[in-house]
């Protein structure tokens, strides 16, 4: 038993059944425990910029061949864009199917207008111009101050192109780097032991704020969001793994812990520091990880993709908002494009959303009122999609590049006794 309870994803899931229990009972003290969630993520976010910049730079240095990283950023943006896009369609296509928020006759009041318009103003100020504008940093070091991930990882690309391109031993240099970048690890190990405080905080906060009721009236939604979610990682990402070489569910076994700190806290920022070492010990080359797995996480969100789609289409629907297919064409064409330019931004799927509307002058804007109550669990199953695609992206292009060691993914995913085995017979 004692063994049992020394387990992360036990002790998560005691957090957030814990959690879920204080809400119920106790509303009004579970609605008072977000900060406890809070401190985890920003102790978090603290290691986030120098990681990711440690991961980025000795990878690109390591690997030399300048024309292979971006052989590398090119294959993995492909893949990205391409699955990104089926998510999108899913989404699209079952909100269609199942109408969520017909009959639901919302009208908009100013009350409800005044609760968006900070998504409205933020939306203005992260088209996709800003977006290739907010790209470059105003100073160097001015990202990790601010922990803009897509800047530092913009900083940390071109600091590894320079690094390679200096004449004589780097080696020591970028030793370095390398057991900085360890040291941090060494913190995020720390930091985890707060992980299941982190989870019984957001579930507190989430039950105890917005109550089930909440959740009855929008049970619809919440359900279809986490059955495309699933249908999406079952369906899609799972033929994806099976064939690359990889079992999903044994690969959903080996990043357990990782799932349920993003089940907990909602946030895959949390976790990123462990899957580069997980995805590295699965046989992925670290050169690699380094750099597709961050990029991942900016350009990659199946599950917010799926989201997108779906809460745009249920806005209208609530609001009896009739739109045409070509409208809703429309409506996917745009976010593919703004999806991409709310990356990295706080609150980024409301931003997203508010972009796409106020873009469309159809949908109206003050609808995303409707969803700020069931926000944080819809969110869970975005970021529990997001957290799976990135791993198994990063797979995929490892295959694709040659950076794969399936002996190491088959100790990872099956323990050392499967090795054994198959090296015997």
């Amino acid at each position: 038993m004692g063994k049992l309870l020394s387990r992360l994803y036990v002790q998560l899931l005691i957090g957030i059944g814990l959690g879920i229990a204080i809400g119920y009972f106790w509303p009004d003290f579970g609605s008072r425990l977000r900060p406890v969630a809070d401190l985890f993520i920003k102790l978090i976010r603290m290691v986030l910029a120098p990681i990711i910049f440690g991961t980025i730079v000795t990878g690109i240095a390591r690997m030399g061949d300048l024309r292979k990283v971006g052989r590398v950023g090119i294959k993995a943006l492909v893949y990205f864009e391409v699955v990104s896009g089926i998510a999108l369609v899913m989404g699209l296509v079952v909100v269609n199917v199942f109408h969520p928020g017909s009959g639901m006759n919302i009208q908009i009041t100013g009350d409800q207008m005044d609760q968006v318009t900070k998504y409205a103003a933020d939306a203005k100020q992260h088209g996709m111009l800003d977006f290739f504008l907010n790209i470059v940093p105003t100073t160097m070091v001015g990202p990790f101050s601010d922990g803009t991930m897509l800047q530092v990882i913009f900083v940390s690309v071109l600091f590894g192109i320079g690094l390679s391109a200096v004449p004589g031993d780097t080696k020591p240099f970028i030793q370095l780097i390398d057991t900085c970048l360890h040291a941090f690890f060494a913190i995020v190990r720390i930091i985890m032991r707060l992980a299941p405080l982190a989870a019984l905080g957001a579930m507190a906060f989430a039950v105890g704020k917005y109550h089930i009721s909440t959740l009855r009236n929008f049970a619809e939604l919440i359900a279809c969001l986490w059955g495309t979610s699933l249908l999406f990682v079952v369906g899609v990402l799972g033929p994806i793994a099976r064939y690359n070489g990889i079992s999903l569910w044994k690969f959903l076994k080996y990043i357990r812990d990782e799932f349920f700190i993003v089940l907990g806290t909602w946030s895959t920022e949390a976790v990123l520091p462990q899957m580069l070492v997980k995805l590295e010990d699965m046989g992925c080359q670290s050169t690699l990880v380094g750099m597709v797995l961050p990029t991942g996480y900016m350009f990659n969100a199946d599950g917010t993709s799926i989201y997108l789609a779906m809460a745009a289409i249920f806005v209208a629907q609530a609001t009896n908002t009739h739109l045409s297919l070509a409208d809703q064409l429309l409506v996917l064409a745009v976010l593919v494009l703004t999806s991409k330019g709310s990356a990295g931004v706080a609150g980024a799927g409301f931003v997203t959303l508010a972009a796409t509307l106020s873009s469309m002058n159809k949908i109206p804007i003050a609808g995303l009122a409707l969803l700020l109550g069931v926000e944080s669990f819809l969110n869970a199953a975005r970021a529990l999609t997001n957290l799976i695609g990135n791993g198994i992206a990063t797979v995929v292009v490892a295959r694709w590049e040659n950076q794969f060691d399936p002996i190491k993914a088959d100790a990872a995913l099956n323990g050392p006794a499967s090795v054994n085995n198959s090296s015997s017979n």
